[in-house]
């Protein structure tokens, strides 16, 4: 059962900055709601309430309203009408398509003498013979009935045999009431089976009772197999009984009551809480945006329109998304990679792969206050990225050299390779031996002075060159 809570209301009253005590009009239609109550303490200032395509079953907590001009209360399960004497401004009352029989209940109206729309079309008390007539006489203040205006002239034919048609109407009425009693039994008693059903059922019950008989001879075991198989040719599926049952729920001509309107709205109500237990039981796969080979997909969850232009003489990619015009922007998440852009607009990915490689950091993106389209400017990267595989070198002289050594061979197989630093395989250089010694007491510089030249084929020196001893030796 839905009720009217605060949050509801609020949620209604965005055009008034969320404040309920001021609120002036409020719309509460096709919320399922089943009995009225609350907004006569929370807004006492409401002129216009929209309660239509409900099931509200009574007219009930509306007294104190009484700046409250127009009522709608249309598409609900109304029966009488009651407790609008407190609505002081009523002008326009809206009863379209209920269950109005009690005709003699419009005289409660009287004292709301500003009334003067009444709309009762489609209610069975319309059916009445002399319903207009006897309407147009309880309530003198109206103007227009069921939407068509009221003549001076209709209302003096109306005044004249009064007598004659309320007697009419009130037979009319108890014969109404009658045959609604017995529907309301009917659907008790029918509630109450399905109640007592659904307690007793067990699972693999058909509606039969059978008796275990334990008996040797195997003909008549057979015999009764037999039986129960024809008596029960086709076994169906869950399923296809299920789909059977929606059929016969449906196309099973019924009366049109509060009581069957219940029923078709609570059948609503299971077929869609089961909808959403399956859809918790199996879970949505989450959607591929990127392969595992590394590929990039065009996705397009929220079915929104758009537009990849390319504009060369500012060398960029222009991306306007048609983005839902009153939504707003804090819903929207916008990424931008080298080569493609994702757009999550509320939870859904929108995803395109761009024709040329960008700047993600030089990137904006925009949101138009007139159309709500979102504009990706992207500007492109003056060097596509590409990968190459790359093609070994033929192997130097050097390398030919130690290919054949078991270390090489192991460096090769292994990737990737590393150098090798060995203290033991390899000597270090020695720089203070670079110059040979005589002896310990001479030092290096001493050593090069009195040193002669290293014996050659040919002199080192060029013609002309004078040796200075002052000058020490380049080492």
């Amino acid at each position: 059962m839905v009720y009217i809570t605060e949050d509801m209301v609020r949620r209604r009253a965005e055009h008034n900055e969320c404040e309920i005590f001021s609120l002036e009009e409020v719309s509460l239609h096709q919320q399922d709601i089943e009995r009225i109550q609350h907004l006569d303490r929370w807004c006492r200032d409401l002129r216009i309430l929209y309660l239509q395509n409900n099931l509200i079953p009574r007219i009930e907590n509306l007294g104190r309203l009484k700046k409250l001009e127009y009522l709608n209360l249309a598409l609900n399960n109304i029966e009488v009408i009651e407790n609008l004497e407190g609505c002081e401004s009523l002008q326009k009352l809206d009863l379209t398509v209920n269950f109005v029989g009690r005709l003699s209940s419009v005289e409660s109206l009287k004292r709301n003498v500003h009334l003067t729309e009444l709309f009762l079309v489609g209610n069975p008390c319309a059916e009445f013979e002399g319903y207009r007539q006897y309407v147009v006489a309880s309530l003198p203040q109206l103007k227009w009935l069921d939407g068509t205006e009221i003549s001076r002239s209709e209302r003096i034919r109306a005044s004249q045999g009064l007598e004659e048609v309320k007697r009419q109407v009130w037979e009319q009425e108890r014969e109404y009431l009658k045959r609604r009693a017995r529907e309301k039994e009917e659907a008790q008693r029918k509630e109450a089976g399905e109640e007592k059903g659904n307690k007793e059922r067990k699972p693999g019950f058909d509606g039969r009772w059978y008796t275990d008989i334990n008996n040797t001879d195997p003909g008549l075991e057979e015999n009764k197999v037999n039986q129960e198989v024809e008596e029960k040719p086709n076994m169906m599926s869950p399923d296809v009984d299920g789909e059977r049952r929606e059929r016969e729920f449906w196309h099973k001509p019924c009366s049109f009551t509060p009581e069957s309107r219940l029923e078709a709205h609570r059948h609503l109500e299971e077929k869609r809480k089961a909808k959403e237990k399956e859809k918790e039981k199996k879970p949505k796969a989450p959607r591929t945006l990127i392969t595992a080979d590394g590929r990039v997909m065009n996705v397009n969850e929220p079915k929104l329109d758009f537009l990849l232009t390319e504009d060369e003489e500012n060398n960029t990619i222009v991306l306007d998304l048609a983005v839902y015009r009153h939504m707003d922007t804090s819903l929207i998440d916008v990424d931008v990679q080298p080569m493609y852009a994702r757009v999550n607009v509320k939870g859904k990915i929108f995803q395109m792969v761009l024709p040329a490689e960008v700047k993600p950091d030089s990137s904006t993106a925009q949101r138009s206050q007139t159309t709500g389209h979102l504009v990706l400017t992207m500007p492109r990267a003056e060097g596509e990225i590409k990968v190459t595989k790359t093609i070994p070198r033929p192997p130097r002289a050097s390398q030919t050299r130690h290919s054949k050594s078991p270390d090489h061979n192991e460096r090769k197989d292994n990737v990737p390779q590393r150098l090798e630093v060995d203290p033991s395989r390899h000597t270090a250089i020695d720089l203070a031996n670079i110059v040979p010694r005589q002896s310990a007491k001479e030092g290096p510089l001493e050593m090069s002075r009195m040193a002669p030249p290293a014996a050659t084929g040919h002199s080192s020196f060029s013609e002309g060159f004078v040796d200075n001893p002052d000058v020490p030796p380049l080492i």
